[in-house]
């Protein structure tokens, strides 16, 4: 196709890259519906004006733009997202909608004409990082989260989901959903299997199950300097013991888990809390591990509970099952490309599509390993492979 991709990646990614960027820390601060997402929600639209392909949003966040006729069905749709966990990477999500561009415009190079409509999609809160809930657009748009509670949806400012997106989301659109027949979705990877098989591009096999539970322990409020240490009844006691259990029960179950996010009440130095909230983000291979991950850490926060003197309450706030991806898309897909084929535990839009259509995923070679921080990385060469891998898959989904 068209010469020097890489560079041609590299002008397009340096238009975002500002974006939302902390100075301090490297990383990005793009929650949904905030400035910075908002800008790159309009660095979408004039991307596809400039494509000649006209954008649709579907009352819930999400965007489109179309290659075809926008009410056609059996289309193809590729994309990803904008939005970033605190202090972020910089490709977890942009990564595909860029590249989702670059695919199109190798496609029109190269003189394809689909014959299926190709759509272009930029998903509203996928982290989860602004309202709680990871992958609300595609969630509202499938129906798998009743709009009332996605409307209800606070952040730490007390604004609501509804607020932020200016009406009461639209829900489920089966009709809209009815006219995808597939969705591909290229993302950069989220650890090393690709450095250790020396490949820059893999297809996805499944998404491990996965979930978030929230922990509020409530004890008793009273002076730091003036209450005996056998009088106290110290909910931070009970959370700690909490973090450590999390972290022994998913080691020997060869799961993950992870407490990266805790309030405290009243939050002062000097005064033992009287109520501390924290979040678990558990993940396995299985729902059976799954489970019992969670089930253990509850049996023994509840014991540890009794013993501090203070009352847990364990409160799922989302739950991800296990998603194997279309079986015989993946290796259509994988035998196209001769790439490897991997697993993941971390969760996608492309992970709650997959329930609904025909999906699948592309990763794109991290040397670092590293993602959801700013030492996320990958090399413009590689970038330049997922372009044209998806532009290939692009053509054998449209075409074929």
């Amino acid at each position: 196709m068209t010469d020097d991709l890489p560079g041609r990646f590299r002008t397009l990614w340096d238009e975002i890259a500002p974006i939302g960027r902390d100075a301090g820390s490297g990383g990005y601060l793009r929650y949904a519906l905030t400035e910075p997402e908002l800008e790159l929600r309009n660095w979408f639209r004039s991307q596809a004006d400039r494509r000649a392909m006209p954008v649709t949003e579907d009352g819930n966040g999400n965007l489109f733009a179309h290659w075809g006729d926008p009410e056609a069905g059996d289309a193809v749709l590729t994309g990803s997202h904008f939005d970033s966990v605190p202090h972020g990477g910089a490709y977890d999500g942009p990564l595909g909608i860029v590249s989702a561009f670059l695919a199109v415009d190798e496609l029109r190079a190269a003189g394809v004409a689909p014959g299926r409509p190709l759509v272009l999609g930029a998903f509203v809160e996928e982290e989860g990082a602004r309202f709680g809930v990871p992958c609300l657009g595609s969630r509202l748009l499938t129906g798998a989260l009743p709009v009332d509670r996605a409307a209800g949806l606070r952040d730490a400012a007390g604004v609501s989901f509804a607020e932020a997106l200016g009406d009461q989301p639209a829900g489920a659109r089966p009709e809209l959903l009815g006219r995808f027949g597939a969705f591909v979705e290229l993302h950069v990877e989220q650890g090393r299997a690709l450095v250790e098989t020396d490949a820059p591009v893999a297809v996805a096999s499944a998404i491990w199950p996965h979930g978030r539970w929230r922990f509020d322990v409530v004890g008793e409020g009273n002076h730091a300097g003036t209450t005996r240490m056998a009088d106290r009844r110290d909910p931070m006691l009970t959370y700690a013991f909490t973090v450590l259990a999390a972290n022994k029960e998913a080691r020997l179950r060869g799961a993950h888990a992870t407490v990266g996010r805790v309030a405290v009440e009243p939050n002062a130095t000097n005064a033992i809390p009287s109520k501390v909230t924290g979040w678990l983000d558990a993940r396995a291979a299985d729902p059976e591990t799954l489970s019992g991950l969670v089930d253990a850490v509850r049996g023994k926060v509840a014991e540890r509970a009794r013993r501090d003197g203070t009352a847990v309450t364990l409160t799922e706030e989302s739950a991800t099952p296990l998603v194997a991806f279309d079986g015989g898309l993946a290796g259509r897909l994988a035998t196209l490309l001769d790439a490897p084929v991997l697993p993941t535990g971390a969760g996608h839009d492309a992970g709650v599509l997959a329930a609904h259509l025909p999906t699948a995923m592309l990763f794109v070679r991290n040397p670092s390993g590293v993602s959801h921080s700013p030492a996320e990385a990958a090399t413009d060469a590689d970038c330049a492979a997922g372009v044209r891998a998806l532009a290939r898959v692009l053509e054998e989904l449209t075409c074929r």
